[in-house]
């Protein structure tokens, strides 16, 4: 009988959650390069763009997609491959901030790599909506 009702920002964020995620995972690609060639330029600069917070903000918000989006997929096509790929992703993002911050790439080579990953996610998660 009683029907719960979701605010409209709520059903837009829903629809729009992998085109989000996926603007989101090419802001992330921008900044770790950016922070690398920084680094690599002004050690200072570099540090800043480098401090720990922004990859920890980072990879909540894009686990926080994640659930919406890809569990959303889960649910309105009932493909878990998608949702699979994403969470691969998301885990080699988090297991890329385990790795030393020290400008010799490894860090940012493995956020690429799990940005790029968890960005296939979303978009075989936006297709198989569509």
């Amino acid at each position: 009988m009683s029907e719960h009702v979701h605010p409209r920002y709520l059903g837009w964020i829903e629809s729009h959650a992998d085109r989000l995620a996926i603007g989101l995972s090419g802001l992330c690609m921008v900044h770790c390069l950016t922070s690398a060639v920084l680094f690599a330029l002004l050690s200072t600069a570099g540090g800043l763009l480098l401090a720990p917070i922004f990859h920890e903000v980072g990879l909540t918000i894009a686990i926080g997609f994640g659930i919406i989006a890809l569990g959303r997929g889960i649910v309105t096509h009932g493909y878990m491959m998608p949702a699979a790929v994403g969470s691969m992703g998301l885990g080699i993002m988090a297991g890329a901030m385990t790795l030393p911050h020290d400008g010799s790439g490894g860090e940012t080579i493995w956020t690429l790599v799990g940005v790029g990953i968890l960005a296939l996610g979303h978009d075989l998660n936006r297709r198989a909506v569509n």
